[in-house]
């Protein structure tokens, strides 16, 4: 995988372990992630689906299109009987040179917290 995809945003395959948690309780926990660095915003690390448990996703009505990724789906979190709005999305057919982070799921939302260990 090329680290620069373009001017703007740069993708790295990333073997970090990345815990996603609300509170104590562990939504994924895994190794298998890519980094992607984009200009203007903190960097965000895209999990592979199987990482978070099916039942633990709803999917949004929200979508959003970036320029330089794509059509992004947003998902719900269901934690604990309770749905967190909008916690992750994905690129399921992102444009041609963000291929690497198709089907992927990233997390932002203030309740989730990411801890990243690097070995």
């Amino acid at each position: 995988m090329s680290a620069h995809v373009n001017d703007r945003i740069a993708l790295f395959p990333d073997t970090a372990r990345v815990r996603v948690c609300v509170g104590e309780a562990v939504i994924a926990d895994t190794t298998d992630t890519i980094r992607l660095e984009e200009r203007g915003y903190p960097p965000r690390h895209y999990l592979a689906e199987a990482a978070v448990p099916a039942r633990s996703l709803m999917e949004s009505a929200t979508r959003t299109h970036c320029p330089y990724k794509g059509d992004a789906t947003y998902f719900h979190l269901l934690i604990g009987g309770e749905r967190i709005e909008d916690a992750a999305w994905c690129y399921r057919q992102p444009l041609r040179q963000m291929a690497a982070i198709a089907g992927r799921l990233a997390f932002d939302h203030p309740r989730l917290r990411l801890h990243l260990e690097t070995g």
